[in-house]
């Protein structure tokens, strides 16, 4: 039974999470502080986190921050405010989805079977090859079982995007991964690693598409398009 962690300090919203997500099958817990939230966690791991923005002593955004520390729970925001900002600064940061209030309590079950599903390890047959196999020694990563041509810059931008699948990295983030400061004005950079790293892809597999362009936010790994 999955167990699922809600931060939210309206008790009305947060009893009508409870309701619908014991009815679907999940076991529930509710703290109403980002810091009750935090300490909880450290103590008793939960499958999801749906995590209310607008907290009485910090905010969701820095909950998350301060949780992405130790942990790379999926974590579901909740907030009254629609702007585009507010839901790129929440992916950047390391949330999984995001709704905006009011909300229909089954839209919020749909979308927390969603994220547990797409985090749900996925068997594969005992000798199928990985997609992705990566040696940090000799610095080589090898894609279905051939080892790919990859400069410094290519292979630490791959391993980062694979080593946290179907997470959206921004090109601060992705820039931070390679070592570069992020205010030098290379997060363009970031775009012509991309682009030679999926020809050498392709080179393997003409037809896969493993790094997934998210307009206006970054890049991701899709093992789904490997």
């Amino acid at each position: 039974m999955p167990h699922i962690l809600i931060v939210e300090d309206e008790s009305a919203i947060a009893d009508t999470l409870v309701y619908a997500l014991q009815a679907d099958g999940h076991s529930t817990t509710w703290v109403n502080l980002g810091g009750q939230a935090l300490e909880h966690l450290r103590q008793r791991p939960a499958d999801l986190v749906i995590l209310d923005i607008g907290l009485p002593d910090i905010s969701g955004f820095e909950t998350c921050r301060q949780l992405r520390r130790f942990s790379e729970v999926p974590v579901l925001f909740l907030s009254a405010r629609d702007s585009e900002i507010d839901r790129v600064v929440g992916l950047e940061i390391g949330a999984d989805d995001y709704v905006v209030k009011p909300f229909s309590p089954r839209e919020v079950s749909a979308r927390v079977r969603a994220i547990l599903k797409r985090m749900a390890p996925r068997s594969e047959p005992a000798d199928a090859t990985p997609v992705f196999e990566v040696d940090t020694l000799a610095m080589r990563i090898l894609y279905h079982g051939q080892a790919l041509a990859l400069t410094r810059h290519e292979f630490r931008l791959l391993q980062c995007l694979i080593e946290q699948p179907r997470r959206v990295f921004s090109r601060e983030q992705l820039l931070d991964g390679l070592g570069v400061a992020s205010d030098v004005g290379y997060e363009r950079t970031i775009d012509s690693h991309i682009k030679s790293l999926r020809a050498k892809l392709r080179q393997v597999a003409a037809d896969a598409e493993p790094i997934q362009t998210h307009r206006g936010l970054g890049y991701s790994y899709s093992p789904d398009h490997a």
